[in-house]
């Protein structure tokens, strides 16, 4: 290859570094492509400098488009960092998602039986659009009545998505993407995915809402997973009923969806903390039940992971923040509506800025640019190991949500527990210059 040519991160060899390029006691230098509380978080941080224009950086916070249009062409140096893998898309696509984990539970099942597929059952029944029209339209006939959920699936924020009952409802849809291609500079039609709807939702005050669930992971190859123990529950506006099903208020719970409904109020509580959800439901059904329901988000988070552990590209100066919505229904069971690669970091309000600030905070601590940790630490800030290459079991000192007594073994998870991230962060740091020390 000759000199001065660009490689891909992914391809460079390990010997390939920039002796100018590593950190040691110089400021790290950043970009940032957005505007909101990240930008806020990367200025804050002592020792860390803002890079104009194309000038040297070692973290980047790029966003999707630019990712694309670049990383095949860029060369990485050993210590950068940049968020997002090459090809994210597999796991945060809607109609790839499902795909994903389709093939993975029939692997499981052709390998370890029908038993452990059932392990797979949090995602609703799904059908492609337009490719699998008429494999659905079979499904459809079968379960006449039941309510679908129609979802564009590259689009965001709720929109494109809408609800029907009868075949006749999606008619103008179907003649739009079956006409003849007659034109030849006629546009590919957009993939949807029609899913079942999920009829009986759990209800606070009448009212359906879904979790943002945060998940970190700085490896596919092996797999090592972050889980963050502060979300949040964003509610609908309007009370549930399933007699005004093209109400998007009622069935749709995101927040840009819900802040253009005419009495909308950000503070009559349309957003919980995971931390209220969980209290609440442990008020309601007592701790052992909500420990299933959480133990079940570990379980979409690890097994959605490991559909795609395969197929995404790996690379050591990749990182990827996910936003997981997890939808509870009236048993308390979890479903899994979609991923997001890109999670909302504006905040709507202060506590919803606070969480924020400190879920980016905490997760730089852990990308640790710095050198200031020993690796081997199972917890940063609000931020919990769940897995690294195989489930981690919490230490003695940290049962946290469980009953007084309990000694057995759990997993490091914590999601909805209280999240004392200073404190936890002032002794992680002391404990780990001490061990580096000696």
């Amino acid at each position: 290859m000759s000199k001065g040519t660009k490689v891909p991160g992914y391809m460079q060899g390990k010997g390939s570094r920039n002796p100018r390029g590593i950190i040691g006691d110089r400021e790290i230098r950043y970009k940032c492509s957005l505007q909101n509380t990240i930008l806020d978080v990367l200025r804050g941080r002592p020792g860390w400098q803002e890079v104009p224009g194309d000038g040297d950086w070692d973290f980047y916070w790029c966003d999707r488009e630019w990712l694309a249009q670049n990383y095949d062409t860029m060369f990485l140096y050993e210590h950068q960092k940049i968020l997002h893998f090459r090809n994210h898309y597999e796991l945060t696509r809607k109609n790839l998602m499902v795909k994903n984990l389709k093939r993975l539970k029939k692997q499981t099942e052709r390998e370890q039986g029908k038993a452990e597929g059932l392990s797979f059952e949090f995602f609703p029944t799904t059908y492609e659009l337009p490719s699998e029209y008429h494999i659905f339209v079979e499904e459809f006939k079968k379960n006449p009545g039941i309510i679908w959920i129609m979802k564009p699936a590259a689009r965001a924020q709720g929109r494109g998505i809408f609800l029907f009952r009868r075949l006749k409802d999606i008619t103008d849809w179907k003649k739009g993407e079956y006409q003849p291609l007659s034109d030849p500079n006629r546009e590919v039609p957009e993939t949807y995915v029609v899913q079942r709807y999920i009829e009986n939702p759990y209800l606070i005050g009448g009212r359906k809402f879904d979790v943002r669930v945060y998940v970190l992971v700085v490896s596919y190859n092996p797999l090592k997973v972050w889980l963050y123990r502060s979300g949040f529950a964003r509610f609908s506006n309007t009370r549930f009923s399933l007699d005004s099903i093209e109400d998007t208020y009622v069935h749709l719970t995101n927040v840009a969806v819900q802040k253009n409904a005419p009495d909308y109020d950000p503070d009559k509580g349309c957003k919980w903390s995971t931390q209220q959800l969980r209290k609440y439901l442990a008020a309601k059904h007592g701790v052992e039940a909500v420990k299933k329901a959480f133990k079940g988000i570990d379980n979409i988070i690890i097994k959605s992971l490991q559909s795609v552990q395969k197929i995404i590209i790996n690379d050591k100066h990749c990182f990827e923040m996910y936003g997981y919505d997890v939808l509870f229904d009236s048993d308390l069971k979890p479903w899994l509506i979609e991923i997001n690669a890109s999670p909302s970091l504006t905040a709507s309000g202060k506590e919803d800025y606070d969480l924020k600030f400190g879920l980016l905070n905490d997760l730089l601590n852990v990308l640790d640019l710095e050198n200031r940790l020993t690796g081997k630490e199972k917890r940063i800030g609000g931020w919990d190991l769940l897995w690294e290459d195989g489930p981690i079991l919490a230490d003695d000192g940290n049962m946290e949500c469980t009953p007084n007594g309990t000694t057995a073994s759990i997993p490091n998870s914590f999601l909805g527990c209280h999240n004392d991230r200073k404190r936890q962060l002032r002794e992680l740091y002391t404990a780990a210059q001490s061990i580096k020390k000696s």
